[in-house]
C-alpha cells in the first residue's frame, strides 16, 4: 500500500489548488498555504454588494483552450458559460476591432476590400526591409507597416511594459494574429468560456477534499522543508531564496475602480492605444457575464507600471538583466531535493489558465508515478528558459 506523504502546496491559486487536488485524492494529507485573505490567486472574483457583478478583482481572466482534458477539469468544478473575448480600442478618438481583422483595415484606411486585396495591401505596407526582426518594433512594421504599429500598438505597448518597443523581443508581438476576414474573436481556441459563479467558487470547489487544509494569511518559508515530504511552491522565484541574486523584474497593474449606471462602453474591454491616455485600457464586468443583467456597473481603468517590492506580480519582464538573474536562481533550484517550482510566479513564465492547469496535472502525475516516492522530482517540470 503506498505510503502516505504529507505535502506543501503553496499558493492558493490554479497550480495549488490543483496539484493539491490530484495528490488529495490520491490519500496525501495537503495542506496549502496563501499569503492573501483569499483563495483563487489573480484569478479571484467577487460579486459586488451593491450592483451584483461579478467583478474580476484582479483584472479579467478569461478561459480559453484547446485542451479537451483542462476543459472537462475545470467544467468539473463549475459550469461553464458561453465567452466570446471581442475586444475594441480607441485609437486617435475611433473606436476598432481588435485584433486587426478586415473590419478594422477597411475602416482604418477607408476601403472596401475582399480579403485577398486587403492581403495585397497590407504587404505592400510591410517594411520589406526588416528580414529578420529581432525586436517588438521590427516586428510589428515587418507585419502591418507603419500606420496600424502607430495606431494599434506603439503607444499601448509603450504603457504595458514601460519602455520603447525597441526595446521588447520580437516574440512578444508573434502572439497576435492579423486576419482577413471579419472574425473578430480574439482567440483561436476551440473552448471558450467563463465560470456561471466566477473563479473564486471554482476553485473553492477543488479545493473541498478532506485531505486538503487551506492556511490564509500565512507566510510559508522554505526552512519548514523538514515538515514535509514535498513541496509544490508556485510563489516567486526569487521570493523562496529570499531575493539572494536580486529581484526578478515583473510589471504590476494599478485598477482605478468606478460604478456607472447603466452601460458605460457596451463591451468587456477597450484598449486606448494613444500615449496621451495613461491607461491601458477599461474593463466592465458585467460583459464578462453576458448571460446575467444588471442596471448598475462595475468598471475598472488598468494602469501598467514598475513591479515594487510590496506589489502583486503580474508579467514576467524576461529582458536581458532578468535571464542573467533568472538564470541564477534555476541553478540554485536545481540544488533542492525536495521543492517543486509550478505555476507563472515559481517558473517565471507568462502561463494562461489552461496551461497552468495542464502543467499542474501533469505534475501531480509525475509525482504520483514516482514508485511511491523512490525517484526524485525536478525543481522544475517545465523549466524557465
Amino acid at each position: 500500500m503506498p505510503r502516505i506523504e504529507k505535502i506543501a502546496a503553496v499558493g492558493a491559486g490554479l497550480s495549488g489548488a490543483v496539484i493539491g487536488r490530484e495528490l488529495a485524492e490520491a490519500g496525501h494529507e495537503v495542506e496549502v498555504f496563501d499569503t492573501r485573505s483569499h483563495i483563487a490567486g489573480n484569478c479571484h472574483t467577487e460579486r459586488d454588494k451593491d450592483t451584483g457583478v461579478m467583478v474580476h478583482i484582479y483584472g479579467p481572466h478569461i478561459f480559453h483552450t484547446d485542451d479537451c482534458e483542462v476543459w472537462d477539469y475545470v467544467n468539473r468544478f463549475q459550469t461553464f458559460m458561453p465567452y466570446k473575448n471581442r475586444v475594441k480600442t480607441t485609437s486617435n478618438a475611433q473606436v476598432y476591432s481588435l485584433p486587426i481583422n478586415l473590419h478594422t483595415i477597411n475602416q482604418f484606411f477607408g476601403k472596401a476590400f475582399r480579403p485577398d486585396e486587403a492581403r495585397a495591401f497590407i504587404e505592400e505596407l510591410a517594411d520589406k526591409a526588416m528580414e529578420a526582426p529581432r525586436t517588438f518594433e521590427e516586428q510589428a512594421l515587418r507585419f502591418v507597416g507603419k500606420d496600424l504599429y502607430d495606431a494599434f500598438f506603439k503607444g499601448y505597448t509603450q504603457k504595458q511594459w514601460g519602455c520603447s518597443p525597441t526595446e521588447l523581443p520580437a516574440s512578444i508581438l508573434k502572439r497576435l494574429p492579423v486576419r482577413f476576414n471579419y472574425d473578430d474573436n480574439y482567440f483561436f481556441h476551440e473552448y471558450q468560456g467563463m465560470p456561471e459563479n466566477g473563479y473564486t467558487d471554482m476553485v473553492g470547489r477543488i479545493l473541498d477534499h478532506t485531505n486538503i487544509t487551506v492556511h490564509l494569511e500565512t507566510q510559508f518559508h522554505r526552512s519548514r522543508d523538514k515538515d514535509f515530504d514535498h513541496i509544490f511552491y508556485s510563489g516567486p522565484l526569487d521570493g523562496y531564496f529570499d531575493y539572494e541574486y536580486g529581484r526578478l523584474g515583473y510589471r504590476t497593474l494599478d485598477f482605478e475602480r468606478f460604478t456607472y449606471e447603466g452601460d458605460y462602453q457596451g463591451c468587456a474591454v477597450m484598449n486606448y492605444g494613444d500615449v496621451s491616455i495613461p491607461y491601458t485600457r477599461v474593463t466592465e464586468h458585467k460583459h464578462f457575464s453576458p448571460w446575467e443583467e444588471h442596471a448598475g456597473s462595475v468598471c475598472y481603468r488598468e494602469f501598467s507600471r514598475a513591479c515594487g517590492p510590496e506589489d502583486i506580480p503580474y508579467y514576467p519582464i524576461r529582458l536581458i538583466q532578468e535571464k542573467e538573474q533568472l538564470a541564477q536562481y534555476v541553478a540554485r533550484a536545481g540544488q533542492e531535493t525536495s521543492v517543486t517550482f509550478v505555476g507563472r510566479l515559481g517558473t517565471y513564465r507568462y502561463l494562461d489558465m489552461d496551461v497552468t492547469i495542464r502543467e499542474a496535472l501533469d505534475t501531480a502525475r509525475l509525482y504520483l508515478s514516482r514508485n511511491a516516492g523512490n525517484a526524485p522530482m525536478p525543481a522544475f517540470l517545465h523549466p524557465p528558459a
